[in-house]
């Protein structure tokens, strides 16, 4: 069982979080998708930025935790939603962007990479991803869940062979230049 399968964890998470949203990022990928594109959010927890990207777009929200797509869709019985594993992804559905918040840092270098390949198949043409990970060159791991930060340099080698970059940059959620 993963940590976010517990519902405790789960209720702990949601109240961690709050106040904390991808607004800035969201804008962002608004400068590269035209209004009513299709986008993936991967690891969408409570469905905070799902609720900021459906604003802009139809969107598809996916968790590999169950309660999580339980608990919105309880508010939200008409929300689009999978139970996505983000390394394997498997859908045969195909998208305009692919958007996470802090999700892939959880994944293992070779997992993240496998996840970036996965999801430059499951584009359209002109199709465009926007990830926001924890900065730095560390691995921690708390409550049995592993946090790999990342630099623009780290990142290159997974990303490159299915990805062109358009924008990268640091910026400040919680600590100057903490994330990617």
């Amino acid at each position: 069982m993963s940590y976010y399968d517990n519902p405790q964890n789960v209720a702990q998470y949601i109240k961690m979080a709050e106040g904390y949203d991808g607004a800035h990022l969201i804008s962002i990928l608004k400068e590269h998708l035209a209004s009513g594109a299709t986008v993936l959010e991967l690891g969408m927890g409570p469905g905070v930025d799902l609720e900021i990207l459906s604003r802009d777009f139809q969107v598809t929200g996916s968790d590999r935790a169950q309660p999580f797509l339980d608990l919105y869709r309880q508010h939200h019985p008409e929300a689009d939603l999978l139970l996505l594993d983000a390394i394997t992804l498997e859908t045969d559905r195909k998208f305009d962007g692919v958007y996470s918040n802090k999700v892939l840092h959880h994944l293992a270098v070779d997992e993240l990479k496998c996840s970036f390949e996965r999801q430059a198949q499951l584009l359209n043409p002109g199709g465009v991803a926007l990830h926001s990970l924890w900065h730095g060159n560390r691995v921690e791991e708390m409550a049995g869940m592993r946090f790999i930060y990342h630099t623009s340099m780290t990142l290159k080698p997974l990303y490159e062979q299915d990805f062109v970059l358009l924008k990268s940059g640091e910026y400040t959620e919680m600590e100057a230049d903490d994330s990617l």
